[in-house]
């Protein structure tokens, strides 16, 4: 069985946030076909939500509305919503087992950042015994500083897909995913 995570689809990553992500609208688009699709198959989906509880947060903070799940790929009734406070969504929130419980074997994964969020679950669920696939384009991060240096957002991107590509995912497109089915 198969199940999609779309991880912190929020609106603080869009334009106007308070932590806007280049490439989360186009992103967004292809977060919403996946959901569309498991939607219509009626398979197991997720949608993870960070609310920052550490001190000095700046973004995603409980109570307004950059937290919450952007429009896009707003969740359905019946829709299982599961708040973090790490990057890592199976740490301290039940993820673990309510894909047991759904026999979810597969992960699909997308959202942001690519180089936080996406890779620390999508490295915890390999751990965790589960294939994963990661769409690409269905996810974005941003600039980063290394050193003085400023690494661009698709650097960043890039490295970190192909990290997970390396060992811990298969990691394609959405139209790749969509037209493999």
């Amino acid at each position: 069985m198969r199940g999609l995570l779309l991880v912190d689809i929020q609106n603080d990553y869009f334009p106007g946030g308070r932590m806007e992500l280049r490439g989360m609208v186009e992103a967004s688009r292809q977060a919403a076909r996946l959901l569309h699709e498991f939607r219509a198959r009626s398979l197991p989906i997720v949608h993870i939500q960070h609310l920052a509880t550490r001190p000095g947060a700046t973004f995603f903070l409980p109570g307004t509305s950059g937290s919450e799940i952007h429009a896009s790929v707003s969740p359905s009734e019946g829709e299982l919503v599961l708040e973090k406070h790490f990057p890592n969504a199976f740490r301290e929130t039940g993820l673990l087992a309510r894909l047991q419980f759904a026999r979810a074997e597969e992960l699909v994964i997308c959202g942001a950042m690519s180089h936080m969020c996406i890779d620390a679950t999508t490295r915890a669920a390999f751990d965790l015994g589960f294939r994963c696939t990661v769409a690409e384009d269905a996810c974005a991060t941003r600039d980063v500083q290394f050193k003085g240096e400023t690494v661009p957002a698709a650097q960043v991107h890039a490295a970190f897909m192909a990290a997970l590509a390396s060992t811990y995912a298969s990691v394609v497109t959405t139209d790749a995913y969509l037209d493999a089915k």
